[in-house]
């Protein structure tokens, strides 16, 4: 194993993902979402397939304190984003589901976030094979 770094590479793959984040947080503020609105539209739909996620679980996936998850959802209910359930098993447990409308805006992002993804995923890909070790 070698200790050599290379520099120039990791400084061309952070640039590639901030390049990506800056194009996410632009489609975001043009669906009028915040990008942490975004990605809780987006963690709410891609980790509710086996249950539906509760606000702890949010806070947990968003890297986010509890309370600050239940402002983001009490923003988004507002928006009519998202609804609450009180879990059926543990009545302490908040569940939320995305409405109608914050699965027509999640779609219309992630449709956008795919297009640029494939659009830099080659770039990606080649750099990401030289950090593989022999």
């Amino acid at each position: 194993m070698s200790d050599a770094v290379d520099y120039a590479t990791l400084a061309r793959f952070r640039y590639q993902l901030r390049k990506f984040q800056a194009f996410s947080k632009a489609a975001a503020d043009q669906a009028g979402l915040t990008p942490q609105q975004h990605q809780a539209l987006l963690t709410i739909r891609g980790f509710s397939n086996e249950e539906p996620v509760s606000v702890g679980d949010l806070a947990k996936f968003l890297f986010i304190r509890h309370h600050t998850a239940v402002e983001l959802v009490d923003r988004m209910a507002k928006l009519q984003l998202l609804t609450r359930v009180v879990d059926n098993a543990d009545g302490r447990r908040v569940l939320v589901k995305l409405t109608e409308e914050g699965e027509r805006r999640l779609q219309k992002l992630s449709h956008a976030n795919l297009k640029e993804l494939r659009a830099i995923g080659p770039t990606l890909a080649r750099m990401l094979d030289t950090f593989r070790t022999s």
